[in-house]
């Protein structure tokens, strides 16, 4: 028993040493100190002959310092101990391209893929061992002969991402297709890889090799494969009309096809200002789907599209619309949507909160699960709070912040509580809900949460009175309400009497999102100009330059002007939240191929 203890004790002290010589070992060579590092790695490598970390390590130092001759002995050794991998021949050869003696570097790196004859299997070591050097072309010639001696090996993954390194586009599209057609990736993953060489421009030249390369596929082999692939291009290219026709062939081709893929395109139309194309959509859904909750879903979204081109006058005809889906579909559960959606309309579009709220409670009485009753009741709030009926709302929000603690509605619920808090004037309760808030696990909550507690607290210390902080949550509830033309008289009455205070910044912004959404685009530029111009070093400036680049950009069509802004958030702003959109439309206008 002791003798067993004893050698327990020995072989823990070996493990900590070796652990400890590792740790320093790498410490000194992430940190550049060679001489340091090779005398703990050749005393690793002595301890443990087979560890190819260490002995990699170490001929990297010995590299380093030009010590050329002491790693070839060493790589010699190994080979002539007969149990080397091929991989050995790579090293050696790397060795005499670093010493510039290229012709004894490519006779190791044949003896290389000589292995390959013998042993196919080999290809995927050396050709990743090729790789780890950037030595493309002899990593392209490992791969493929060991593909065309074993047909059962499948490469094309490597073999796509070294063509796409070399920049042949083309082959490297052709490889992940092939990877396709053998079953051998998954869609998702291998649109990945390829989103990263096309762009939104139809006629860049990526896009029209990808195009070809499909085509092509889909003339040897018609599989709706190559459909949902052309599909995926013209989204991309935002030929949504291209797009659809693709979709409605896979739809009529595919065994057990859902609208789960026509819906995405619709929602997606619809989000980038293709409304046409978008109700062509969701009438075909409507027209072919026999699935409730798919056609109520397609039908609600023709009705958006109708409001989106709407007037005053149109509102009657919509009414009754709803009112026919009502009749149609009734109270029920998986048609939630629906109540929600009508009481919306009534209460935002025609103030007619008293029946919005009068359809929500019925729903309340179905046999609601924890997330539906959630969603029944956040909608009901919101339109408690049009109605000012704060106290109210306020229990709803409560309840489902409650009963969905730590997920995301649960939060949503929460910032709701804030904000109906600030309507109300009861800033410290709404501070109190915020400081947890800008911890949330959705990045939008908390950029909201910590602008809003920003807004309260700055201009509460300024002024003991919240004069100006009342106003500003009255011009809010307005917006809230619909009423923009009041929201933003009320925050011309704060930019006039509070001049120079800390709010000002703040009513400029709000002020201007108003008035781009009354389409007075000249009087929104104007006021994001003076907060660049007056504020360009405080929190708001990068709302202001991601506004007016997003102005420039989508509706006044001038891309050097949108260029600079997103640009300016790039080089003076890079831990805003708009960061990575500003990179990526920045880069986009720029002609940069990204995904």
């Amino acid at each position: 028993m002791m003798k067993s203890v004893i050698l327990f004790v020995c072989l823990l002290t070996a493990l900590c040493g070796i652990a400890q010589d590792d740790f320093l070992a790498k410490q000194y060579f992430n940190d550049g100190e060679y001489e340091k590092a090779l005398v703990f790695y050749e005393k690793l490598v002595d301890q443990n002959p087979r560890r190819m970390d260490f002995a990699e390590n170490m001929i990297r130092c010995y590299q380093q310092l030009e010590y050329y001759e002491k790693a070839e002995g060493f790589l010699m050794g190994r080979l002539e101990s007969g149990n080397a991998f091929p991989t050995i021949y790579i090293e050696l050869g790397y060795n005499y391209r670093l010493q510039e003696n290229t012709q004894q570097a490519t006779v190791y790196y044949n003896k290389a893929l000589e292995a390959i004859e013998k042993n196919p299997n080999y290809g995927y070591g050396i050709g990743v061992g090729f790789q780890r050097f950037s030595l493309l072309d002899f990593a392209l010639q490992a791969f493929e002969r060991a593909m065309e001696l074993n047909p059962e090996l499948d490469y094309n993954f490597q073999i796509a991402q070294i063509y796409g390194e070399q920049g042949n586009i083309e082959k490297m599209f052709v490889a992940y297709l092939q990877l396709l057609d053998k079953g051998r990736s998954t869609l998702g993953n291998v649109l990945g890889k390829i989103g990263d060489f096309i762009t939104e421009d139809a006629d860049n030249e990526n896009n029209r090799i990808l195009k070809k390369v499909i085509l092509q596929k889909a003339q040897k082999d018609p599989d709706v494969l190559w459909n949902e692939m052309l599909s995926w291009l013209y989204a991309q290219q935002k030929q949504y009309n291209f797009a659809f026709t693709q979709e409605k062939a896979i739809y009529k081709r595919a065994e057990g096809s859902t609208f789960e893929r026509m819906e995405a395109l619709g929602n997606t139309s619809l989000e980038n200002d293709a409304a046409d194309i978008a109700q062509q959509v969701f009438e075909y859904i409507v027209k072919n789907s026999s699935e409730i909750v798919t056609r109520l879903n397609a039908q609600l979204h023709l009705l958006d599209i109708e409001l989106l081109r709407a007037e005053e006058k149109d509102f009657d005809r919509i009414d009754t619309s709803y009112q026919e889906l009502m009749n149609t579909y009734g109270y029920q559960v998986p048609t939630l949507q629906l109540q929600v959606a009508y009481a919306n309309f009534l209460t935002f579009k025609r103030s007619e909160s008293e029946k919005a709220i009068l359809i929500l409670k019925k729903s309340l009485e179905l046999p609601l699960a924890k997330y539906g009753e959630a969603y029944i009741k956040m909608a009901l709030g919101d339109i408690l709070v049009f109605d000012q009926k704060f106290n109210e709302a306020l229990i709803y929000f409560s309840q489902i912040q409650k009963s969905l603690k730590n997920d995301v509605l649960g939060q949503e619920a929460r910032f709701k509580v804030a904000q109906t808090s600030f309507y109300k004037g009861d800033f410290d309760w709404a501070l109190t809900q915020l400081k947890v808030l800008r911890g949330s696990t959705s990045q939008l909550i908390a950029n909201d949460a910590m602008q809003l507690s920003l807004l309260i607290s700055d201009n509460s210390l300024e002024d003991s009175t919240q004069t100006a902080l009342k106003k500003f949550a009255r011009a809010d509830l307005l917006a809230y309400q619909n009423k923009n033309q009041e929201a933003i008289a009320e925050l011309e009455e704060i930019l006039q009497q509070h001049k120079g205070e800390k709010i000002e910044d703040e009513a400029l912004l709000r002020q201007a999102q108003l008035l781009e959404a009354s389409n007075n685009l000249e009087a929104a530029l104007f006021n994001y100009t003076k907060i660049i111009e007056f504020f360009g070093n405080d929190i708001l400036a990068d709302d202001a330059h991601f506004a007016m680049a997003e102005l420039y950009r989508t509706k006044l069509n001038n891309t050097e002007k949108a260029k600079y802004h997103y640009e300016r958030i790039l080089y003076n702003f890079q831990d805003s939240y708009y960061f990575p959109q500003a990179r990526k439309n920045f880069r986009i206008l720029r002609g940069d191929t990204i995904n």
